[in-house]
């Protein structure tokens, strides 16, 4: 799954350095495979299902200060991002060349049905509405909502230091739904897969 990820950051070109996290033999080595550096290794506090991108990344940032780096701008790109494009990573940096210093640009991408009318189940199972005011609100007349494509972050590195809520005040790139997918759970990748066979017949 990483060598996707590896791939599009070198056809991007805009990258004068591709770092892996990881603590992990198996996908570091692959990760030098696809001509990618694994510089450093995740500490074991960084490296369960709850640590968050920002402290993985700003153990990165530290590696990079200790090297006597000078970072511009950092972008961290998710191992399991199969369907990021080049294109997107480039377009992405030129959006942070625009933005303040403290902004993010990130992918995002709209939900497929308005949020307004999103319903819950209960432990019972019966369901109950979110937004009971917007039961009989026509679909279309609600507003448009979008989420964290989950593909990439880019951004300035007082701002990985500094910033709160990434989202906050961000600059979304905004993708279509149809190169979008989290992997999370099984289900996401037989989604995953089935989006992978659809988009090769298209290219």
């Amino acid at each position: 799954m990483i060598a996707w990820s590896i791939a599009a950051a070198h056809a991007a070109g805009c990258f004068d350095r591709i770092l892996v996290s990881t603590d992990d033999e198996e996908i570091a080595g692959v990760a030098r495979g696809y001509e990618a550096e694994v510089p450093f290794w995740r500490p074991d506090h960084l490296a369960d299902d709850h640590s968050s991108t920002q402290a993985v990344v700003l153990h990165a940032l530290q590696w990079c200060g200790q090297e006597g780096m000078m970072l511009d701008a950092v972008c961290c790109l998710y191992a399991t991002a199969p369907f990021v494009q080049p294109s997107d990573l480039v377009e992405a940096a030129r959006l942070l060349d625009q933005s303040p210093q403290h902004s993010f640009v990130f992918s995002a991408t709209s939900f497929p049905f308005p949020i307004q009318r999103a319903i819950r189940i209960d432990a019972d199972g019966r369901s109950s509405m979110f937004n009971f005011e917007h039961l009989k609100t026509r679909s279309q007349d609600l507003e448009d909502a979008y989420h964290d494509a989950g593909q990439f972050y880019w951004a300035r590195p007082a701002a990985w230091e500094h910033t709160v809520n990434i989202f906050d005040d961000g600059r979304p790139l905004l993708l279509p739904r149809w190169r979008v997918q989290d992997i999370d759970t099984k289900e996401d990748w037989i989604r995953a897969e089935l989006m992978h066979q659809i988009i090769g017949q298209l290219n």
